[in-house]
């Protein structure tokens, strides 16, 4: 299976043609489409409308995830609908399969990486924040434990590794993902991870435990000299 994937459309009202304009040849190169979040630039349905009007023309199943741009505004839960009601599998901490190829995704969210992990201690909100990050890396773990397809592809938001945010200012690191999403993939194991969020990262690294881990932000591979959406064999 040929799988595209892409995040941080950021789709915004008046710019109705962006996806067509980005993903218009995608049909002639892949099997599936995956959205790595960030669809939308202020979470508004009205800018969720253009992406779900654009995809069913493109021809391929669709699979997505939400991004930290599509909570800007709190609709979430309705942009989710949008998206399902144009035909679109949105996880959330849950899985699909398509022909043989199981998907698993989260948005996923902050708390850094290795030996400089946040960790939830002293105020309530800082353990508040932490836990979420950590229910996040367990709910992926859960989700990924009832998948029983042989091939598996991962889809976050947030990164999962430090390798695919090099190029972003290093005080920033905590607040593009974590590491306990690699762990929690590694525990289970996957073929690949995509991710975007990191518009100033890199396009490829590796988990600790070997999983390779493409960041599909668009910026990011344009600025590469790549195509806008990658596209990868499963």
């Amino acid at each position: 299976m040929r799988v595209a994937a892409v995040a941080d459309l950021h789709c915004r009202s008046g710019n109705d043609g962006l996806v067509r304009e980005l993903l218009g040849s995608v049909r002639d190169e892949a099997d599936v489409l995956v959205l790595a979040g960030d669809l939308t630039d202020t979470g508004l349905p009205a800018e969720m409308g253009l992406v779900a009007s654009a995809l069913p023309s493109l021809g391929l199943p669709v699979v997505a995830v939400l991004g930290n741009h599509d909570h800007e505004s709190d609709h979430a839960e309705e942009l989710a609908v949008m998206l399902r009601d144009a035909g679109v599998c949105v996880l959330d901490a849950t899985v699909c399969e398509i022909d043989g190829v199981g998907f698993v995704g989260t948005k996923g969210f902050c708390g850094g990486f290795g030996n400089v992990t946040v960790q939830p201690f002293g105020e309530r909100a800082l353990k508040s924040f932490i836990q979420t990050s950590i229910d996040e890396a367990v709910r992926l773990e859960n989700a990924l434990a009832r998948l029983e397809a042989p091939r598996r592809v991962a889809i976050l938001h947030y990164a999962p590794v430090l390798d695919t945010l090099a190029g972003e200012p290093p005080e920033l690191h905590a607040f593009l993902g974590s590491g306990r999403l690699a762990s929690a993939l590694d525990r289970r194991s996957v073929d690949w991870i995509v991710h975007g969020h990191a518009h100033h990262g890199s396009p490829f690294g590796r988990t600790p435990g070997g999983i390779a881990v493409h960041n599909v932000c668009r910026f990011v591979r344009v600025r590469a000299g790549l195509p806008p959406y990658g596209v990868f064999d499963v």
